[in-house]
């Protein structure tokens, strides 16, 4: 105990003069300052990542995930209900994106003009013009929002099935078939695999 009292024990010439304490003051605020930015564009990032993971999580964060997730949970219901195959897993990737078609107001005119000169010659000139306007819904024109005339439907690319009969190559053609009958898409991109 005698030793730490030696360690600690201040001489009695020590004194701090006003402008050293505030150096080491000041020295202390600056390292307060470098350290806070970088834990909070740490804390930034962190919360980033978790944002992304717990998106990529849940599956379930836009129209086309959702019409995604459905789609998936539809086929594995009709699959399953086939025999031989057991449980079912499907897993269904897309081309693109669902689009909306836009209803537009379409003007086209066109003008033929023929002339003839003094000499016998001819001149045609054909001038046209098209202008497309966007149809909008409702009156209010503060918060216009364009007609939609028809949605298309993402297309299908590829298609991954794991079935407990997977191992089956009859079950395998019947999934198959099934998988072509329903998104019409080419029998490569289908493959169908032993769940285990």
């Amino acid at each position: 105990m005698e030793d730490k009292k030696k360690w600690f024990k201040i001489p009695k010439d020590f004194s701090i003069k006003k402008d050293q304490l505030m150096i080491i003051f000041l020295v202390g605020v600056l390292l307060l300052v470098i350290a806070l930015p970088t834990e909070q564009k740490k804390e930034q990032s962190d919360s980033y990542e978790e944002e992304t993971v717990s998106t990529a999580g849940s599956g379930i964060d836009t129209e086309q995930d959702v019409y995604l997730s459905k789609l998936e949970r539809r086929l594995e219901n009709v699959l399953s209900q086939m025999e031989g195959t057991g449980k079912v897993t499907v897993m269904i990737t897309l081309e693109s994106s669902a689009e909306k078609v836009v209803e537009k107001d379409i003007e086209a005119d066109s003008e033929t003009v023929t002339e003839t000169d003094s000499q016998g010659g001819t001149r045609t000139t054909q001038n046209s013009t098209h202008g497309e306007t966007t149809v909008y819904n409702g009156d209010n024109t503060q918060s216009q929002e364009p007609y939609i005339s028809k949605e298309l439907s993402p297309q299908v690319e590829g298609v991954v099935v794991l079935a407990e009969g997977g191992d089956n190559a009859v079950v395998k053609q019947n999934i198959t078939e099934a998988v072509q009958a329903l998104f019409g898409i080419d029998t490569h991109k289908i493959r169908v695999m032993k769940k285990s």
